[in-house]
């Protein structure tokens, strides 16, 4: 029985990752910059569901940065920011509407951070963070949030 629960969530894990990369990859021109709204970071409210969206979300990620033009530091730090938002999102499982909030906030500080301290962004701090924060608020409670009351319905697809 364990290893059909291990195997269960190597697979839930790979096809959230697969699905995110997919997702920001195809979008490419709306999921990296200033103002990204990373249509896949609606997929941050899956921790809820399963702990299996941690290391997915942090592939997916991952992956889709080492595609992406940003280059080492941003596979090193956007996909630590997923990975701290997805620890965020598990931790607050229990309150729904805040679950798409670590994402947001992670991603903010420290993407918004990246872009205008490592990449110059002829920006102010502040206009960087808020810029990277209002995608964020767009991707995770605009479309993540919808998502996650959606699939509330089939929650038991993700059982464990």
């Amino acid at each position: 029985m364990k290893s059909i629960k291990n195997t269960k969530f190597l697979m839930q894990a790979a096809i959230i990752a697969a699905v995110y990369a997919v997702l920001t990859i195809v979008l490419m021109p709306l999921s990296y910059g200033v103002m990204q709204v990373r249509v896949s970071e609606a997929l941050t409210i899956l921790p809820y569901f399963t702990p299996a969206a941690i290391p997915g979300l942090f592939i997916g990620c991952l992956i889709s940065n080492i595609i992406g033009p940003y280059g080492l530091v941003d596979i090193v730090l956007g996909s630590s920011a997923s990975l701290l938002a997805a620890i965020g999102s598990y931790a607050l499982r229990k309150h729904p509407l805040l679950v798409p909030l670590p994402p947001v906030l992670a991603n903010a500080l420290i993407i918004g951070w990246m872009l205008n301290v490592v990449y110059a962004v002829p920006l102010p701090l502040i206009a960087c963070i808020l810029w990277v924060g209002l995608g964020e608020l767009i991707a995770c409670y605009g479309i993540g949030y919808p998502l996650l009351r959606y699939l509330k319905k089939y929650k038991s697809i993700f059982d464990l």
